[in-house]
């Protein structure tokens, strides 16, 4: 995750690297004062492969939203 302030704009970016996953597939909420994001990896049933470095599996992350900011201003 990558998170970037511009004080000119007053906004926040968080930038997510997902390689192999579908925006479509990753569930963005916000609960309170906290934003999650959440989404699963499968593994290909694609075969051949001589070695494969990748993970698999459910994830999710939270960032906490500063006091102040609405959440009808967040955008997705």
């Amino acid at each position: 995750m990558d998170l970037h302030e511009n004080a000119e704009t007053k906004t926040v970016t968080a930038t997510f690297g997902l390689p192999g996953i579908k925006q479509q597939d990753v569930n963005v909420e916000v609960h309170g004062n906290c934003l999650t994001m959440s989404g699963e990896s499968k593994r290909s049933d694609k075969g051949g492969y001589a070695a494969q470095e990748r993970w698999y599996g459910k994830f999710s992350r939270t960032l906490q939203i500063h006091q102040g900011i609405k959440a009808s201003t967040l955008t997705i």
